[in-house]
């Protein structure tokens, strides 16, 4: 009877303890569960937020502006290059237009590049002044091309010096403002070699 008694005991109290390591070991598993979806949707906000840091909602009306005639202008360079490396009559013009199809590519892509990375969405065709240059230019021919591209391109790069300028000195995006200064050089670089080309055609 001693026995029986104490092996009934004995059950009751495995069962007792059984049923506290069931509790215990189940508490902080409810736990860690509802932690941890907390935990990882904080980080996913973080990440959202890292990511559109240079968004397009908090572009400037300067840098959309910019960034918007970059691409059409940067676009319609080599548009007219490609037509002057194979209509010029001059050796000069046509080195001039390969120049300008060469760099201007480069600075389109790295244009691309960042309006990738911000989430811009920029232009991918000409406005209807630019495509009119670009009808009337494409045209011409002989020297009449030589004349009318040169004319072109010492206009338009004039032009392309003063809004790269100002976007360096009034832009708030730091990419597109270092884009804009670093892609400057090049651009004075190809106004003084589109005098000299305009210089040669008679």
């Amino acid at each position: 009877m001693k026995n029986s008694a104490l092996t009934i005991f004995a059950v009751f109290a495995f069962i007792a303890c059984k049923k506290n390591e069931t509790t215990t070991v189940s508490q902080p598993a409810d736990s860690m569960s509802v932690s941890a979806p907390s935990d990882s949707s904080m980080t996913v906000n973080d990440s959202a937020k890292t990511t559109n840091s240079p968004s397009a909602n908090s572009l400037s009306d300067q840098d959309k502006k910019f960034a918007d005639a970059a691409a059409k202008g940067g676009l319609m360079e080599v548009m007219m290059g490609q037509l002057a490396a194979t209509n010029a009559s001059g050796a000069a013009v046509k080195t001039l237009g390969e120049m300008m199809v060469k760099d201007h590519t480069k600075a389109n892509d790295e244009l691309k590049k960042w309006a990738s990375t911000a989430g811009y969405t920029l232009p991918t065709g000409l406005d209807a002044e630019k495509q009119k240059k670009y009808d009337d230019l494409k045209a011409k021919k002989g020297v009449d091309f030589d004349r009318m591209y040169t004319d072109l391109m010492v206009t338009d790069h004039k032009k392309d010096i003063e809004e790269f300028k100002k976007e360096g000195a009034e832009g708030k995006e730091t990419s597109l403002k270092s884009f804009a200064t670093k892609t400057l050089p090049t651009l004075e670089h190809h106004l003084m070699e589109s005098e000299k080309a305009k210089s040669t055609v008679k």
